[in-house]
């Protein structure tokens, strides 16, 4: 089991009091609540930093469609507008 660290956050009463009830209402502490959906949103950090990496590196390398490269002749060919 990794260390476990304390640290202090400044929220207002309400919204204590309202996380408070939602903790108790699944059986949490609030602690344990916040840890939850800290550990969730630098999951989700992560999975997005690696599909944004995986779409990059798309980019970077050409897509095989088959085919043969156009000239630039055939690229430039203006003869349906003469």
């Amino acid at each position: 089991m990794t260390a476990k660290h304390n640290i202090t956050v400044a929220i207002e009463a309400d919204l204590l009091k309202r996380a408070r009830a939602i903790a108790s209402r699944r059986g949490r502490s609030v602690s344990a609540l916040l840890a939850d959906e800290l550990r969730e949103l630098v999951n989700e950090d992560a999975s997005y930093s690696a599909a944004r990496k995986r779409a990059m590196s798309l980019f970077l390398s050409p897509l095989a469609l088959g085919g043969k490269p156009l000239g630039r002749e055939a690229v430039h060919e203006r003869s349906r507008l003469r």
